[in-house]
Order: structure tokens, then sequence, then C-alpha cells
């Protein structure tokens, strides 16, 4: 996927008993955040940062999807803890996380292992590819998201 590029339509499950589809937010920018786990340090920071400026977010038509391979109990008891106003997407068989290639090798107590490398993609109103980061440290993170919502 490259910047410019029409992102391909996906579906999958979302907190709220909804179902994604790319294709139905058409109009609206969207930001899809890659977090590794619910209810960890990092991953609950930049999720309350996202959430502190929400409407911010709203206010430049931009709507807000985090994305793990958690389950959807988990993403629901996660969002309800934190009052969330925006929804989770599941991905437990990793197919918009190997759609949008944050699946990476890490590696924990010298153990390596694949999980999600914490990115963040802007997709625009037409559904092209507007911005990427990856990596992401979560410090400033969401206002460099922002930020770059203005065309």
């Amino acid at each position: 996927m490259k910047i410019g590029s029409k992102v391909k339509n996906f579906s999958a499950e979302m907190t709220g008993n909804k179902k994604f589809s790319l294709k139905e937010f058409i109009g609206k920018n969207i930001v899809l955040y890659f977090y590794p786990r619910d209810n960890t340090p990092g991953c609950t920071s930049e999720s309350i940062d996202f959430k502190d400026n929400f409407k911010s977010f709203q206010k430049k038509n931009t709507l807000i999807f985090g994305i793990s391979k958690d389950s959807l109990s988990s993403h629901e008891k996660f969002k309800e803890k934190f009052k969330f106003p925006f929804e989770l997407i599941s991905d437990p068989e990793e197919k918009v996380c190997k759609a949008f290639d944050v699946i990476k090798e890490k590696s924990m107590y010298g153990k390596k292992y694949l999980g999600i490398e914490r990115s963040t993609f802007l997709v625009d109103s037409k559904g092209k590819l507007k911005k990427e980061w990856r990596k992401v440290k979560v410090k400033g993170h969401v206002e460099e998201v922002l930020n770059s919502i203005d065309w």
C-alpha cells in the first residue's frame, strides 16, 4: 500500500455489535490506529489520547478506529472501562493487520515473536491512503495525526 493509492475495501467485526466496512465511510477521513493489546500501558495511553482529542477529529470530518488482535469481548471491556467514543476493530486472524503490513517480529525477554507494530494510517475522504506512521511512539503522536488533517 502506497501513499496516494486507494485503500482496498475490507470489513471486520467491531465493538457495538457492528461491522466495519471501509467503503461505508467514503466522504469522511478515517484514522486507523493499530496497537498491540488492550489494557497495556502504551495502548491505553494512546487510546486515551485519541479519546481526549475526539471532538477535534470530528471537527475535521475524521473518524477514529482502533485495531488489535484482541477479541470483541476484550475490546468491549476496554472501550467501556475508558469510555472511548469510537469503535475498536477485532482482527484475531490478522487479516487487516496483514493488509496494512503491521505484523512484525518483536522481542521480549530474549524471545522473538510476531506481533503488531504500533502504526497509524490516515485514509482521506476518497478512500486513498494519505499518510502513515510506523513504529509509533505514543507521546505526541495523536497531536501529530490531528495536525496532518488539514487538506
